[in-house]
């Protein structure tokens, strides 16, 4: 029997967002084995410059990722979708290891299998220098975004 992984396509607007969810806990967690598995066993990505197939390569890059990236929390948005395609913006916030705080902003667009999995990624982000005290996404590190955390619109990103 195939993997599958819910809501599958083709989305509604109910799916769709409950799909964007779903990834943005996942990527939460910082746990890139648990991560991999939503994607094709040969997910295609592009990752900024940087070009990615596979699972094995998927955990080996989430892992590096989240060594460099401290305190990692991410807000993923709906843009669109379509069938089995979904947009969506995003931000996180992560410190480096000398303690300088960023929040990253991109797009992601997403192309889904028959079961739900994602088998295509392309992510464009950029990198903003922020202060400490200018940080928004101030949840317990340990777990998703509690479900009265506001959102990227809400926040005003």
């Amino acid at each position: 029997m195939p993997e599958q992984r819910p809501p599958l396509p083709p989305f509604t607007l109910e799916t769709a967002v409950q799909k964007v969810r779903g990834a943005e806990d996942g990527w939460n967690s910082r746990n890139p084995e648990r991560v991999s598995l939503a994607y094709t066993v040969d997910s295609y990505w592009r990752n900024r410059a940087e070009f990615i197939e596979g699972r094995e390569a998927i955990v080996a890059f989430l892992t590096r990722k989240w060594n460099r990236e401290l305190d990692y929390r991410l807000i993923k948005e709906l843009w669109a979708f379509t069938n089995n395609r979904i947009a969506v913006r995003f931000a996180y916030e992560y410190h480096d290891d000398s303690g300088n705080w960023f929040r990253a902003y991109g797009n992601e667009n997403w192309e889904f299998d028959e079961n739900g999995l994602m088998r295509k990624r392309f992510a464009c982000i950029n990198d903003l220098p922020i202060k400490e005290t200018e940080r928004k996404f101030l949840w317990d590190r340990s777990g998703p975004r509690p479900a009265d955390h506001p959102g990227l619109s809400d926040l005003g990103l």
